[in-house]
């Protein structure tokens, strides 16, 4: 099994993957500003390579299942980078869902074992919504 030590290393991958997302949504809501969605984009990758490892951070994107999220993900970060936003961000949302699709029962495992949050979502119609996925959990 295992185990899930939080070093350094990890709690500053997370960090920076959580400002990508914080930088990503400011983004989108000043009407697809590409300074912040490229922003995002570079926090983001560099937090996820930080948290999983530069070398899993490789595997995982050149996994072949993950090809098409990945060059999907990719060129919407090219045309993120070169002025166009609104196309980048269609794409990368794409090869987002693409790549971490496996990753939902994961999360939702967690998500009921969070205090507040987990009282709510153990009410019995939401419940009935995670229960269809928690048999496919993808290790992390």
């Amino acid at each position: 099994m295992v185990s899930f030590e939080m070093n350094d290393r990890k709690k500053i991958g997370l960090g920076l993957t959580g400002f990508g997302v914080f930088f990503s949504i400011l983004g989108i809501i000043f009407f697809f500003d590409k300074g912040l969605l490229a922003m995002g984009n570079i926090l983001f990758i560099s937090g996820v390579s930080l948290t999983i490892g530069p070398k899993s951070t490789m595997q995982f994107f050149m996994k072949r299942q993950n090809y098409k999220g990945t060059i999907s993900f990719g060129s919407g970060f090219f045309f993120v980078v070169i002025g166009w936003p609104i196309i980048g961000m269609i794409l990368e949302a794409y090869g987002f869902v693409v790549l971490f699709s496996g990753f939902w029962p994961t999360l939702a495992v967690f998500l009921q074992r969070i205090p507040i949050l987990g009282w709510v979502l153990q009410q019995p119609a939401i419940r009935s919504f995670f229960d269809r996925y928690r048999g496919r959990r993808v290790p992390v």
